[in-house]
């Protein structure tokens, strides 16, 4: 299994958001761009119009939960920005893995 590391830096983020490519759903936005190294980098980014503290990092646990329990269907070489949108805070796991593996064939980095 891939190891997959995370964005943290703000430049990181703005790197992808600017150089990536963007695809959205209901739910999620996502942005990805080559980082020409051999594993993925993933971010998750919640703003304050999802919800207090508990719903936010509700949501960035279950998008980094459908995002490992698929790491191995991901290419590598990634950095991948996730956003949330306000309606991702009402739904559940299954829905939540059903739009992170709906963005990533939309982006054609699912093999």
């Amino acid at each position: 299994m891939k190891k997959t590391d995370s964005l943290k830096k703000n430049s990181d983020f703005k790197e992808v958001y600017r150089s990536g490519v963007s695809h959205a759903n209901r739910y999620l936005i996502m942005y990805v761009s080559e980082n020409h190294q051999c594993g993925n980098r993933l971010g998750i980014s919640v703003s304050k119009k999802v919800g207090n503290s508990v719903v936010r990092h509700r949501v960035k646990r279950l998008v980094k939960e459908a995002y490992r329990l698929h790491e191995d269907v991901f290419n590598s070489g990634l950095d991948i920005a996730v956003v949330a949108r306000a309606s991702a805070a009402s739904i559940g796991f299954k829905e939540m893995e059903s739009a992170v593996l709906h963005l990533g064939k939309l982006h054609k980095v699912i093999s």
